[in-house]
């Protein structure tokens, strides 16, 4: 049985209060009935609220370590018993918040109530030493009178604005809000939640107005703008606009500066009457200045971005940046007005990575230089009234399949010199936990910071083709565990998918049939698997790895292992592959490709004995998605973001370029069974996803759309009648912090 690790052994949440001792929940006084595992889960969960809980903290937890059991299984079981007791839920949690890959959270705000509740709520947020302790405010406190029905979110067809008779923060209601403090000698910071959207619906943007009391959001829906301290939340429309994101607030707090996709274009919006204004075309990316003077903005698509100047309303338009494989993420403008910080993405190797950077610009001088050079740099950037820069790093992840891009973050801050716009003074970290935190604004005070949490999954879906390609049966969803999981070949039957999955937070190799409730393990051990390849023959499935302990600093190593079960082999090891394939019998070819600074690079290897050879001839430019075809006669690569195919020749190298009908940009390929068509994968600018089948004249053919996920590589099945591909969703809402 799970021991409470303090004095502690009495928790309240909502209406619900757990006993540890006695291991009893009750609702509203009412004992529930819950069994022991659930409950044990829910006591781990109660002494850390606020907190990501490992699984393998509530394995260490409940289980001893010489227990044989099925953890995934019985953590999953445990977790499902618990929110229906609870009448939670996984999609909308109000208690129990599933984070992707690593664990569990607690969310609500939790009383301690041994000893009457004397010792006040709980939680274990990050805190900082500093040499005055911060004192507790009122605000600290749910607002009298405020009903859950009265914040739960609202949306109207007509445009109204109330202005707020007080500024009050609401906190600790069952409509999504939630905070969690820790008092102590130290600086307090806490966290609230102001949004409560589903998975299937995302917040994608967000900012908070310069006197805290508005938060402009926007999520598939559309553009909204919520009263903080009531929760009143009202539509704002944008004529002729699509995927309206709001961007920044002018200093006065009445006018929203609102980003269009399709026309890409910056608008200007009054919340207090009037229609919305275009100020320029072909603008995205953007920040206005602390006196409303002056707009910043991005202009151009990769891989040349620039970063541009223009006046308040829109005229003056100039710029100040630009660079060949540049991408500019946040920007923000310092106090004073007169420098701009930015994150910069320089793209110079082949495919996917990029040299990463915050920059500060002199306007005046006209000059930029970095502060930092860092490959985690991530996108969260504002830069507060007393100098302090607060900026987004990437965590390092344990598994080498999910790229840094698509990583966890956390803000940090650090000290820059208002006038020379150099750093001063160690940086320190604000946040912890296993999500994503972007699109960062600040109150003008300095004192509240709203932000995104970002977690989101990828699953493995089936689908049946007819003998012409011209359709695709309904996709079936392959497991229903959580994390990222991603196809990358059949069995010699076509009856099960080899797929690459993080569910238990370190990547492994699965095996899993296509009516077979779960998967089989083909790979575990301390390595971390990244790619996985059918052997020519069928038989054994080759495989990226890289020591898990080592992170990036290890080589990759392609590994074999057969597919009837036995030891892995290595084949070779370099410091660079970025992806490999291999040929179906009678064809033995396999390659592998390196991304350089000037392009890519193709190596031919023997499956047997690693044996390489360079082939064909070194590609330039800087970022592409490549696919070796099934009979090993032709390499066939997309360019980012160009409607064209290259074909090339494994036998001597020559190239022909393959436009694509239709204008269809595609961003990755794969080939189909036979040879003679391939599979990829499109986006459109209102972002509907689609699957193509595409034939060697450049014909394309939508066999498949999904306008709220992202939809990833199709690998089609050695007979022809099946394919895999994976899609992806996100639990993206706003969060609130304070005290840092």
């Amino acid at each position: 049985m799970y021991q409470a690790s303090n004095k502690t052994s009495r928790f309240r949440f909502g209406v619900f209060e757990a006993d540890l001792n006695s291991a009893e929940l009750r609702k509203n006084g009412s004992k529930i009935k819950l069994q022991e595992q659930p409950f044990q889960v829910l006591a781990v969960l109660l002494e850390k609220p606020g907190e990501v809980v490992t699984r393998e903290q509530l394995r260490a937890s409940l289980w001893p370590e010489d227990t044989f059991v099925d953890f995934d299984h019985g953590v999953n079981a445990a977790i499902k018993r618990l929110r229906d007791a609870l009448g939670d839920s996984a999609e909308s949690p109000r208690f129990v918040e599933t984070l992707a890959r690593r664990g569990y959270r607690f969310i609500a705000p939790v009383t301690d109530a041994t000893n009457g509740g004397q010792n006040g709520e709980r939680s274990n947020e990050t805190t900082f030493a500093t040499k005055t302790p911060a004192p507790v405010t009122s605000s600290d406190a749910p607002a009298p009178g405020i009903t859950s029905r009265e914040l739960a979110p609202q949306r109207f067809h007509h445009w109204r604005f109330v202005v707020a008779a007080a500024a009050l923060l609401v906190v600790g209601t069952s409509a999504g809000w939630v905070a969690a403090y820790r008092l102590t000698a130290h600086v307090r910071i806490s966290e609230a939640r102001l949004t409560n959207n589903p998975p299937d619906d995302p917040i994608v943007s967000a900012v908070l107005s310069p006197d805290a009391k508005y938060l402009a959001f926007a999520d598939r829906a559309g553009l909204f703008v919520r009263e903080v301290a009531t929760g009143e939340t009202q539509s704002v429309s944008i004529p002729g606009g699509t995927r309206p994101r709001p961007k920044s607030w002018f200093p006065d707090g009445g006018h929203l500066l609102v980003a269009t996709a399709e026309p890409e274009s910056l608008w200007s919006v009054s919340l207090l009457g009037g229609s919305p204004r275009k100020l320029i075309d072909n603008a995205d990316g953007s920040a206005v200045s602390p006196d409303g003077s002056q707009i910043a903005f991005v202009r151009g698509d990769w891989p040349g971005q620039e970063l541009w100047l223009m006046s308040g309303d829109g005229e003056r338009a100039h710029k100040i940046i630009s660079e060949t494989g540049a991408v500019f993420g946040s920007i923000a403008w310092s106090p004073r007005g007169d420098k701009l910080a930015f994150v910069r993405y320089l793209y110079r190797t082949g495919h996917h990575e990029s040299e990463n950077s915050l920059e500060i610009f002199d306007v005046h001088a006209s000059a930029a230089h970095p502060i930092l050079s860092d490959n985690r740099v991530s996108d969260g950037l504002v830069w507060a009234a007393d100098g302090h820069l607060i900026y987004s790093l990437l965590e390092n992840s344990p598994s080498p399949a999910v790229k840094s891009g698509d990583g966890d973050s956390n803000f940090w801050t650090m000290a820059v010199n208002l006038d020379t716009g150099e750093p001063s003074g160690e940086s320190r970290r604000l946040t912890n936990g296993w999500d994503r935190k972007m699109s960062a604004s600040l109150s003008s005070d300095g004192k509240r910071l709203v932000f995104l949490r970002w977690s989101g999954e990828a699953h493995v879906y089936v689908a049946d083709l007819d003998p012409g390609l011209r359709q695709i049966t309904t996709p079936k969803r392959l497991s229903l565990e959580e994390g990222r999981n991603f196809p990358y070949s059949w069995t010699p039957d076509g009856k099960s998918v080899i797929f690459v999955s993080d569910r238990a937070g370190q990547s492994r190799l699965f095996r899993q049939g296509v009516d077979q409730p779960t998967p089989d393990l083909l790979v575990g051990g301390t390595d971390s698997v990244a790619i996985a390849r059918p052997s020519p023959d069928g038989s054994q499935v080759f495989y990226l790895a890289r020591d898990r302990m080592k992170g990036t600093s290890g080589q990759m190593r392609l590994m074999r292992v057969p597919l009837s079960g036995g030891a892995p082999e290595l084949i070779l090891e370099h410091d660079i592959i970025d992806n490999f394939q291999c040929a179906r019998l009678p064809s033995t070819i396999c390659v592998y490709g390196q991304s350089f600074s000037n392009g890519l690079r193709f190596i031919a290897f023997d499956p047997a004995t690693g044996k390489e050879r360079p082939l064909a001839h070194d590609i330039s430019g800087l970022k592409y998605n490549w696919s070796l075809s099934p009979d090993g006669t032709t390499l066939a690569l997309s360019p980012w973001r160009k409607p064209e195919l290259r074909l090339i020749s494994t036998k001597d190298g020559s190239m022909r370029t393959l436009p694509l009908q239709g204008g269809a940009a595609v961003s990755s390929i794969d080939w189909a069974f036979d040879s003679q068509t391939l599979w990829a994968t499109s986006s459109t600018y209102v972002g509907t996803q689609s699957l193509l089948n595409i034939d060697l004249r450049g014909r394309v053919r939508p066999m498949f759309q999904d306008p709220d996920k992202d939809v990833g590589w199709v690998i089609p099945s050695p007979d022809g009648k099946r394919i895999a591909f994976w899609e992806s969703s996100g639990s993206s809402n706003v969060w609130m912090m304070q005290g840092f």
